[in-house]
């Protein structure tokens, strides 16, 4: 399966898939970021999709379009956010039916959406974690692949707790995208599994 990365930051994940042996042949950027060095560090081709609004009037649809064409360019099969930050609309999901993965820094359904680590500290759970699942038009409410349970500790602040989390969360992500790269396709569960 040839995989595609879709970041926006640090390019930790990337980096963790492409030295876990993961067939990276494309990243895509929705701005200027550490995650387009790390593929030209690498020899990756890379390209800069950049989101010409932040406002209500961003044409999403068609940015999905313009992200979902240069996928199918490069023959991509399996699709991989890494902390990407631009939601996508139904085009990408209509091609890559199951074929879009994200991770998400809580145990899902509990606490979906952007700020999910300070969610978790105001609502002062003992337990959080991460959760990889087939990424969808709704937000973190895709099947889950896997999960994996991180303690909170009294001593945390959101920052440690998100560090700890992110340790987890990219050996979780690279076990999940080598088992579906074993198998030659994403597998929906069809019961839900306990976190580890």
């Amino acid at each position: 399966m040839r995989v595609a990365v879709l970041a926006s930051g640090s390019g930790t994940i990337l980096e963790a898939m492409i030295m876990g042996d993961v067939p990276v042949i494309f990243v895509l950027t929705d701005r200027e970021c550490t995650a387009a060095d790390i593929a030209e560090r690498h020899g990756i081709d890379h390209a800069l999709i950049r989101r010409d609004s932040f406002g209500k009037n961003f044409d999403r649809i068609k940015y999905t379009e313009t992200v979902r064409d240069e996928l199918q360019e490069r023959e991509v099969d399996l699709v991989v956010m890494a902390g990407f930050g631009t939601i996508l609309e139904q085009p990408i999901y209509d091609t890559y039916v199951n074929n879009v993965l994200n991770t998400h820094p809580s145990l899902l359904p509990s606490f979906p959406g952007w700020n999910a680590v300070e969610e978790a500290m105001h609502f002062g759970v003992k337990v959080t974690g991460c959760t990889v699942h087939v990424a969808t038009k709704e937000v973190d409410a895709g099947p889950i692949l896997a999960q994996e349970a991180v303690e909170v500790h009294e001593d945390d602040s959101v920052e440690t707790l998100h560090e700890r989390i992110k340790i987890v969360e990219r050996r979780l992500y690279l076990e999940t995208v080598h088992k579906i790269l074993k198998q030659g396709q994403v597998r929906i569960p069809t019961t839900r599994k306990k976190p580890k």
